[in-house]
């Protein structure tokens, strides 16, 4: 195992990195796409001003000088106060203790840069729950990812919803991001994105000017195409509402599905089925390629995985966050003598 330099691999290490991800997929979440290895190096090594990424690769040391073949990886984004770990094992090497050893290192590099918290996403269903159970994370929120098939989607019925908005509302759809002069409007809308004490925002939103536009722009360094549908109330000229989607270059057949948002003031003027019906439409034109979208939705959140569901989203798995105490978990995974 050795710490890991996304921007100086080989292209052989980022391709075997790929391969393992792909065998990951197959085996956890079979009905999602492969990676392709485009921009795969992007992805790993861009991050916002003030957040760092820090990996290690597990590789097979056998094999002849200039040759490499990753069958784990962690990496651990430092930022806010806690650290967050995403972390693969192929498959093949599952119950060897090679996770246990990949936590480990991270956690051990979380501890020293004076981080007290650490959080990763778990999916359901899959063997990771009990790995992380079993070293003391501990579960702190729940969302149900759901997806949407195009080619299943009721185009009739999705246009009527497109159309459903109140009177003094217009519909905008910007790709690659809100225009300069909407952004302070934007930012304004999206701090009204619900705001839920179990969470560990392991993804924190990007709720000022600046920061949105440090967001767009390491979306795009990361190849991750972002879509921007809002409603303006032309009254005032506020977002009353925003729908964002990101379409990845490593996985162009499911786009990710972002923030939703209305703001308070304009809810129940029919805007969440509006601007998301419209994304959908927009999607089916610049994004052809494109077969499905995927959203996360918490719980509790009814109303959204209403609209969803009258999208034509189908209810997939849960989805969790867990954490632990650092210093806990660098005792617990350091190795026995």
């Amino acid at each position: 195992m050795r710490e890991w330099d996304p921007r100086a691999a080989s292209p052989g290490e980022i391709r075997s990195l790929v391969e393992t991800l792909n065998a990951v997929l197959a085996a956890d979440l079979p009905d999602d796409p492969p990676w392709q290895d485009v921009q795969v190096r992007e992805y790993l090594a861009e991050t916002m001003p003030g957040e760092r990424r820090i990996c290690w690769v597990a590789e097979d040391d056998r094999l002849p000088e200039g040759e490499s073949r990753v069958y784990g990886h962690v990496s651990i984004l430092l930022l806010g106060d806690i650290g967050v770990l995403e972390v693969l094992v192929h498959p093949a090497l599952r119950r060897r203790g090679l996770g246990r050893q990949l936590v480990g290192v991270a956690a051990r590099r979380a501890y020293l840069e004076g981080f007290s918290s650490i959080g990763v996403e778990v999916i359901g269903d899959t063997p990771a729950i009990g790995f992380y159970e079993s070293v003391g994370f501990e579960r702190e929120y729940a969302e149900t990812r759901s997806v949407l098939t195009l080619s299943k989607v009721d185009w009739e019925a999705l246009g009527s919803m497109s159309n459903g908005i109140a009177h003094g509302y217009r519909i905008e759809y910007h790709p690659g991001g809100p225009p300069e002069e909407l952004l302070e409007a934007y930012a304004q809308a999206k701090q009204e994105a619900p705001d839920d004490d179990n969470d560990l925002d392991l993804a924190p939103r990007s709720s000022d000017p600046q920061r949105l536009r440090d967001s767009l722009q390491t979306l795009h360094k990361r190849g991750l195409k972002p879509y921007i549908v809002l409603a303006v109330h032309e009254a005032t000229g506020v977002v009353a509402g925003l729908t964002e989607v990101v379409v990845p270059a490593q996985h162009p057949e499911r786009a990710d599905q972002y923030d939703t948002i209305v703001v308070r003031a304009h809810r129940g003027h029919g805007i969440d089925r509006a601007i998301k019906a419209r994304m959908l439409f927009e999607l089916r034109t610049a994004e052809p390629g494109l077969l499905e979208v995927q959203t996360w939705n918490a719980r509790h959140n009814e109303s959204m995985i209403k609209v969803n569901a009258e999208l034509g989203f189908q209810l997939d798995r849960d989805w969790y966050e867990y954490g632990a105490d650092v210093a806990q978990l660098v005792q617990t995974l350091e190795p026995k003598d």
